[in-house]
């Protein structure tokens, strides 16, 4: 993980899908859990989407409220 990383889950929007246009940060926690289950599609995308999944399931979302202030 890189620390721009973080920046990215509170700004890059979902790029295709049912949430496209979605900011990574809200997309709702089943959604991530489908991708966890069935595979992250390759790339960056997948990368930060993995990042995400690990952040809401292990409860650390509160981590990201002090990025989305900076925004």
């Amino acid at each position: 993980m890189e620390a721009e990383d973080l920046h990215k889950l509170v700004t890059r929007e979902m790029p295709f899908g049912k949430h496209k246009g979605c900011v990574i940060a809200d997309l709702p926690a089943n959604y991530l859990h489908w991708f966890a289950r069935e595979g992250f599609p390759p790339g960056e995308i997948g990368r930060l989407l993995a990042l995400m999944w690990e952040i809401d399931h292990n409860g650390l979302k509160h981590l990201l409220a002090p990025l989305r202030r900076g925004r």
